[in-house]
């Protein structure tokens, strides 16, 4: 349970809306579990629902009241970054905090310029979830990485205007553009399958591509395989 100063602040925030409707868009169950159990503790929180994917999405923020999405940036269907652009255009009013396992300065610029209010790892704790949503209900930018981390000029790789690939996303791009699958690929590099797919749709939101022909075509054009 929060301690007694979490609450007041959580109390402080929420004279103006008495009940935070909060509405998760995720497609890992596990997840979104984690997330609705850390919500479930905090004051006047309300996960309102959750989907998977954007098809699933819209059409809930269409038929519910919701003041709050925490939008995973790689979903199945369109990458939460488009998702992003499309909701907010749709949903003023609703403010967006990104979320994601990755730090990168281009996830958290391009969500920003999309539209949302804030960005948060995977990894945030109860206490910085409620301080996110607090600051963005009171129209205030809200960043779990340091205004450093995302003004900073990238490091380059291989190519002037990519952003650069970790050692294990090079290993899962080279091994994509073989054909593996991700049960092939989680088996040569002792990694579930659902790590696999993490990476894949990371490399897809990374290099702003929308399926594996074109990631490969990319990463030939630039020399990353």
């Amino acid at each position: 349970m929060p301690d007694a100063t979490f609450n007041l602040k959580l109390q402080t925030f929420n004279h103006k809306i008495m009940s935070v409707n909060v509405f998760i868009i995720d497609d890992h169950p596990m997840v979104v579990a984690g997330l609705q159990s850390l919500l479930g503790k905090l004051l006047n929180i309300e996960v309102a629902g959750a989907a998977s994917n954007a098809f699933d999405a819209i059409p809930f923020l269409r038929n519910n009241k919701i003041d709050v999405i925490l939008l995973d940036i790689n979903l199945p269907d369109i990458s939460g970054i488009d998702l992003c652009k499309k909701v907010h255009h749709e949903f003023p009013d609703i403010k967006i905090l990104g979320m994601s396992t990755f730090s990168e300065r281009s996830y958290i610029s391009r969500m920003i310029e999309n539209g949302a209010s804030g960005y948060l790892i995977k990894s945030a704790s109860a206490e910085e979830i409620a301080e996110a949503i607090d600051s963005v209900l009171n129209d205030k930018m809200y960043l779990s990485v340091s205004l450093q981390h995302i003004t900073k000029p990238l490091s380059i790789s291989h190519s002037d205007h990519l952003p650069p690939l970790t050692k294990r996303e090079k290993e899962i791009l080279q091994l994509i553009s073989e054909g593996l699958t991700n049960n092939q690929i989680a088996e040569q590099l002792y990694i579930s399958p659902l790590t696999v797919d993490s990476h894949r749709k990371n490399l897809l939101t990374k290099l702003n591509v929308n399926n594996t022909a074109a990631l490969i075509k990319l990463a030939v054009q630039n020399g990353l395989i």
